[in-house]
């Protein structure tokens, strides 16, 4: 009767550890909406929108576009004219209406 009573313990403890473990529910997963960006501007987009905002001054030689800054709205390009090649200029194009402009057009034209 002794051995029996310190076996009982033991097996209502093993018995304790054969018992499944609860399954979490699992949560529905809510796929955000893409959102829609424009395409970053490139040397050839940048040359056509100068043109169009200074048609008196000299073609855009060669021009550089980048991101302000993580999560802004403006793209800060250096660029070059005529037969200079080095970034001697600069223009910020903004994000606005689905497409990109001069932030400030007014003084973005060189000469």
């Amino acid at each position: 009767m002794k051995n029996f009573a310190l076996l009982l313990p033991l097996a209502l403890l093993a018995a304790c550890g054969e018992e499944p473990a609860a399954q979490p529910t699992p949560e529905q997963v809510v796929t955000p909406e893409p959102i829609e960006t424009l395409a970053a501007p490139d040397q050839a987009f940048f040359t056509a929108k100068y043109a169009e905002t200074c048609p008196e001054d000299e073609a855009v030689n060669t021009a550089v576009c980048k991101r302000a800054g993580m999560g802004s709205p403006d793209v800060l390009c250096e660029f070059g004219l005529g037969e200079d090649e080095y970034l001697r200029n600069k223009a910020t194009l903004t994000a606005g209406d689905g497409e990109w402009t001069f932030a400030d057009p007014e003084n973005v034209c060189v000469g």
